[in-house]
């Protein structure tokens, strides 16, 4: 099927990287689907050949092995990657973005240099440290692991849950207190390289949906960490959150659309092949009409989801101003969120009794996309950064 990115959001050489992504993310990836969906794991050979086709380290500079993409085309990927496989679209998102990105972006150039080009080859899996037992959407303020300094190093305590590919992870960007008495202004993001005595996977957690992307539970107790693996300067870990947190809603909302996307898709082929009271339920008004609101729905939250995007474009350098940016991500993850329930509801509706079979495909995208109202931030913490960006001075 076509790829239809609008081309006002996207440049001629955006549409083509998109159209070629899709092809070998389906021929590769696509019929892994079901088999993950049973056993909740990812196949070894997954992140090798995302590397090797240069679809790990998108926004890293070739200096340090990445494909030194702008974020949008990222984003562009993102999309076609989940709208062949959520599982690995999503073990994808939490790799490059949440941990090389902010390794690339904030970390200096000796650990740039020792972790990137192993993480953009594949080589290496990263994952993200940040949600805790007792800290979700209020990550930062309710954080109790903490990194203690010891000599050369830093020690850490404390458990981080819920954290996308945790249990393969070679690598995981650990945040911690290192100023307890600062509260939410005294984390530090630390490098943790898996084997390190101290820290281990307690346990790989039995989800709903996106199976075959694995999560888990990490306990860091009394782990020794170098001091020289610290991103960043000493109790400057909500800065880089925060930023890492924007981008991170922003890419996220491919990850929905390429769900949505596909849950259409497949819509559409069933009611074309479904035959009722003698003719195709595509005939029905009733079943054109829930085609019809899913394909809106799609189509306004991917406007909102390139525009954001595009403002996401200058981060670094600070265009658009942070307050914006972090109301916009907020917004759009929002209403990306809800546009994929919607769909995917419809999608089981014209499916029917088929819908409602654990091994259709429907299902499983059913299954996986309820998640998106609930992680990286509930729904109704999405509405609270909104409304306060809205009612600052």
């Amino acid at each position: 099927m076509r790829n239809d990115a609008p081309s006002h959001f996207v440049t001629a050489d955006q549409q083509a990287l998109a159209d070629q992504a899709y092809r070998f993310f389906q021929s590769e990836f696509h019929h892994l689907n079901a088999e993950m969906d049973d056993t909740d794991d990812l196949p070894a050979s997954v992140f090798p050949k995302l590397g090797e086709m240069g679809y790990l380290g998108l926004n890293v500079s070739p200096e340090f092995g990445g494909a030194g993409l702008d974020f949008t085309s990222a984003c562009v990927i993102t999309e076609e990657l989940s709208r062949a496989s959520a599982a690995i679209g999503l073990s994808q998102v939490a790799h490059d973005n949440l941990c090389v990105n902010n390794i690339y972006r904030n970390a200096n150039d000796e650990l740039r240099r020792k972790y990137l080009p192993g993480l953009c080859e594949g080589k290496l899996i990263g994952a993200l440290g940040l949600t805790e037992p007792g800290a979700g959407s209020d990550a930062l303020g309710s954080m109790r692991t903490t990194a203690r300094r010891d000599g050369g190093d830093y020690v850490l305590n404390g458990t981080k849950i819920y954290i996308t590919n945790g249990p393969i992870a070679d690598i995981v960007l650990v945040y911690a207190k290192t100023s307890p008495e600062k509260g939410a202004k005294g984390i530090s993001a630390f490098i943790v390289e898996a084997g390190t005595p101290g820290f281990k996977v307690s346990q790989k957690l039995n989800k709903m949906g996106f199976r075959g992307s694995p999560t888990g539970e990490l306990v860091f107790d009394e782990c020794r960490v170098p001091a020289k693996n610290m991103v960043g300067l000493p109790d400057t870990g909500v800065a880089i959150t925060m930023s890492g947190l924007d981008l991170e809603r922003a890419i996220v909302c491919f990850n929905a659309m390429g769900i949505a996307r596909r849950a259409l898709e497949i819509s559409i082929d069933y009611a074309k092949a479904r035959q009722q009271f003698g003719k195709p339920i595509a005939n029905f008004q009733m079943v054109q009409a829930m085609l019809a609101d899913m394909y809106t729905e799609i189509e306004v939250a991917r406007t909102m989801s390139f525009r954001t995007a595009a403002m996401c474009e200058g981060l670094e350098e600070g265009a658009g101003g942070r307050g914006e940016i972090h109301k916009l991500t907020a917004a759009a993850i929002f209403k990306t969120a809800a546009a994929t329930s919607f769909v995917l509801d419809r999608a089981v509706q014209i499916h029917g009794g088929a819908g409602y079979m654990r091994d259709t495909e429907v299902n499983r995208l059913y299954r996986t996309g309820r998640v998106l109202e609930v992680g990286a931030g509930t729904q109704e913490v999405r509405k609270l950064i909104i409304s306060g960006e809205l009612l600052k001075n």
